[in-house]
């Protein structure tokens, strides 16, 4: 009754409300709202081109990625996952603080899956935002200035990731507000496209059949086979960065808000798989090289406002896993997998967090990033393989959350089985970026688990010393 009172407590600090919606969708949705820019176009590259796509290709695509999104980020995070929550805050660490007396062992995926997430938020920033400056060249006039001098894009580049991470010291709150409105307009922008082109060619609608999607992965026409499952996935990234930033903006306001995000999401996936199946036979788009069905089912004259839209929501997308890494960290130091940093509370909010030690630390990363791989081709190599490491960490970890906390008798076991399965897919899937630059990531997240493992081993040789200390040494 008091661990329920105290979470009753917790969630009431962060009611649900205008404004604390706002704040969720410029916080805790850039990473995964972001995904319709891409998704599409690498499940047509993946493929072959757009000389390639058919309408079983576009219908069984499209269905891999609703039920992706679906499984992954509403059943398993929105719906299960967000219930775990330690007094509020959410994350890998806080679920391993709710199932830690069920098994020592289970601190192993615990600081794997943490270390795997707190490396892919380094990475994030840096690939975002260079993606978004590179997307600006396809406006002749920013074109004229940029030219295909890479440097100036990566000086950019740099002095933009400085400014994001310097402005982190204001706190979520004040953040979240200035990049809600943003955020907003976004996502009614990609409903709004989405819906226009679905109006034009509602068969397309027929992808909300699972069926498609599973008859498509196992087709001869499946001209990428399981690796299909690597372009998929990327349109759920952003699921474990949701759960890590319920502890900025509430579990109430997540829910609230989450529904009209997915809405928005698919309908951008559908209307772009719309303009494919009306185009597929274009002469005309065959010359295109690197063709994005984003930018160019879009009217010439809205076409800048696209792109300088997306320029900004791929800057605020970085956002997301920032302010969780920030969560990771806390509940890791609590946890005595990390040193005990200093932690600032920009607002009086429950959850608002600044740690300067962190920000300085990803900062540095991310510009290392930025200038190791140069330009978003080679780090979209290095993306999204890190983060299914620390998506079957937390299955593992919610498997002994719904069975020993919860008392779930069979449904734990048919999650488990489930997800892992799914999951397994989408890592093996993934396997084929590590010789491309996802090598980096794991390195960064082998390196960060070595400094959980080296701090855990110390601070528990520690505690053991004081504990065997005589009585009398505590007298005067």
């Amino acid at each position: 009754m008091e661990q329920k009172a105290k979470e009753a407590a917790s969630h009431a600090a962060i009611p649900v409300s205008i404004s604390a919606m706002l704040v969720t969708l410029g916080v805790v949705y850039g990473d995964i709202g972001t995904s319709p820019m891409y998704v599409t176009k690498a499940l047509v590259a993946g493929n072959g081109g757009i000389g390639s796509v058919t309408e079983e290709f576009v219908l069984g695509a499209l269905s891999l990625v609703v039920w992706t999104v679906t499984l992954l980020t509403t059943i398993k995070y929105v719906l299960i996952s967000l219930r775990a929550d330690n007094h509020g805050e959410g994350g890998i660490f806080a679920l391993y603080s709710l199932v830690k007396r069920c098994g020592k062992w289970l601190i192993i995926p615990a600081m794997l899956g943490g270390a795997a997430l707190l490396a892919d938020g380094i990475l994030t920033p840096a690939v975002t935002v260079t993606t978004a400056i590179e997307g600006l060249r396809t406006i002749p006039a920013v074109h004229a200035v940029l030219g295909d001098d890479q440097g100036r894009v990566v000086a950019i580049t740099l002095a933009i990731i400085i400014a994001l991470f310097l402005v982190q010291r204001i706190g979520t709150a004040k953040i979240g507000h200035a990049f809600g409105p943003i955020m907003t307009l976004w996502f009614l922008f990609l409903g709004g496209t989405g819906l226009f082109f679905v109006f034009q060619h509602p068969a397309v609608l027929l992808c909300l059949n699972p069926v498609r999607g599973i008859a498509f992965l196992l087709s001869p026409n499946n001209h990428a086979g399981i690796m299909i499952l690597g372009s998929c996935f990327l349109a759920t990234t952003g699921a474990e960065a949701l759960y890590s930033d319920m502890g900025h903006v509430g579990r109430g306001n997540i829910y609230a808000t989450w529904p009209f995000v997915k809405c928005c999401l698919l309908l951008s996936y559908m209307g772009q798989g719309a303009w494919l199946m009306n185009n597929a036979a274009n002469p005309e788009l065959m010359g295109i090289a690197d063709l994005n069905p984003f930018y160019q089912m879009l009217a010439p004259g809205l076409r800048p406002f696209a792109v300088g839209l997306s320029t900004v929501a791929a800057i605020i997308a970085s956002q997301a896993l920032i302010t969780g890494a920030f969560s990771l960290v806390s509940e890791a130091s609590r946890l005595d997998l990390m040193p005990h940093m200093q932690v600032f509370y920009p607002a009086e909010t429950k959850g608002q967090l600044y740690i300067p030690m962190v920000n300085n630390v990803m900062l540095v990363g991310c510009v290392i990033v930025v200038l190791l791989f140069q330009n978003s081709a080679h780090m979209e190599a290095a993306y999204g393989l890190a983060i299914t490491l620390t998506m079957m960490c937390t299955t593992l970890l919610l498997f002994f959350y719904l069975h020993e906390e919860r008392k779930l008798k069979v449904a734990p076991w048919i999650f488990a089985a489930f997800f892992l399965l799914l999951e397994g897919f989408f890592f093996v899937s993934s396997l084929t970026k590590f010789f491309h630059g996802g090598y980096f990531t794991i390195l960064m997240a082998a390196l960060i688990m070595g400094i959980m493992v080296c701090w855990y081993n110390g601070t528990a040789v520690e505690r053991r010393q004081f504990t065997l200390l005589p009585l009398r040494s505590y007298l005067p």
